[in-house]
Order: C-alpha cells, then sequence, then structure tokens
C-alpha cells in the first residue's frame, strides 16, 4: 500500500496516511463498508446524490461525537444529500451511539472489515489502522467537489466550507 503526500499529526505527532489520495475533480471511487445489521453499503447505491463522507477515528471520542452531531445537524436542512459517516469503529457502535443522542440523519458505515474506503481515499491511518478526520463531497454526477484531509487529527473539519459546496451544487 502506498504512502500519501498528505502530512497530518495527532496531538502534534505525526503519522502515515496510506491509499491514493482523493482530490476535486476525481470520479469518486465506489467503495463497499458495512452498514447497520452487517449488511454492505456501497457509496454507488447512492447514485444521483449529493454525498457528504464524513471520516472520523473513533465515535467513541469527543471530537468524532461533535463532528457527527454536527453533521447530522446540517443533514436536516439539505435537501437530496446523504451524509455517510464513516469509520472503523463496529457498525454496532456506531448504531448504538446514534441510538443515544438521537442522530437519525447521518448514515453510519464501517470500514473496519476491508479499509476500501481508507485504501481508495487515502484517509487509512498506518500505525493506528483507523481512518483519518476530513470531509469528502461528491456531486449528484459522482465527482468528487470537495476534499478536506484535517491536518490534526484532534481538530474539527471545517463544515463551513465543506457546507458551502455542497449549497453550491
Amino acid at each position: 500500500m502506498k504512502e500519501s503526500s498528505v502530512k497530518i499529526t495527532f496531538a502534534g505527532n505525526p503519522l502515515t496516511l496510506l491509499g491514493n489520495e482523493i482530490k476535486v475533480g476525481d470520479k469518486a471511487p465506489d467503495f463497499v463498508a458495512v452498514g447497520a445489521g452487517l449488511a454492505p453499503v456501497k457509496l454507488s447505491d447512492f447514485a444521483g446524490k449529493t454525498i457528504i463522507i464524513a471520516s472520523y477515528p473513533s465515535i467513541d471520542t469527543g471530537v468524532c461525537a461533535a463532528q457527527n452531531r454536527r453533521f447530522n445537524a446540517e443533514a436536516n436542512n439539505l435537501k437530496n444529500v446523504v451524509v455517510l459517516s464513516i469509520s472503523c469503529d463496529l457498525p454496532f457502535a456506531q448504531s448504538r451511539f446514534c441510538a443515544a443522542e438521537g442522530l437519525d440523519n447521518i448514515k453510519t458505515v464501517s470500514d473496519h472489515k476491508d479499509l476500501e474506503f481508507g485504501q481508495k481515499y487515502g484517509f487509512w491511518i498506518k500505525e493506528l489502522r483507523l481512518l483519518a478526520r476530513g470531509t469528502v463531497v461528491i456531486d449528484k454526477s459522482g465527482v468528487v467537489k470537495f476534499v478536506e484531509y484535517v491536518p490534526e487529527v484532534t481538530h474539527e473539519p471545517d463544515y463551513e466550507a465543506a457546507l458551502a459546496v455542497v449549497k453550491s451544487l
């Protein structure tokens, strides 16, 4: 697996991203993740919709929880937009968190099995076998319109920048 040129840190310590760095203008690669009930979920299942992919390391941290709450709140006001919230957490943990928090506007999926999203989009953190924090926006025709690899994993993503792109589509 090739190393990405994207540089990120965790609490100031450098980490290595693996996979193919995704860029604005790329055709979004299809991937399979694991959804609720262990059912496979493909990116292509949402063809024809604007897609926000919200990637994060673990639902059991404060910043990741805040990220999911924020995207859930924003999704309530977006038409024909799907928010895929993806991590390497097991689907059971993701579902438990969303149920406890009352989050029902995002679709949580797990990349724990094959790290296919992490590899195809360059979000796989080599040292931790977790996904990096970031956001990818894909338009209705399947083209990447926004990418953010959050430079410091302990920081939240730039919601406003991603949402401005979504609202412009």
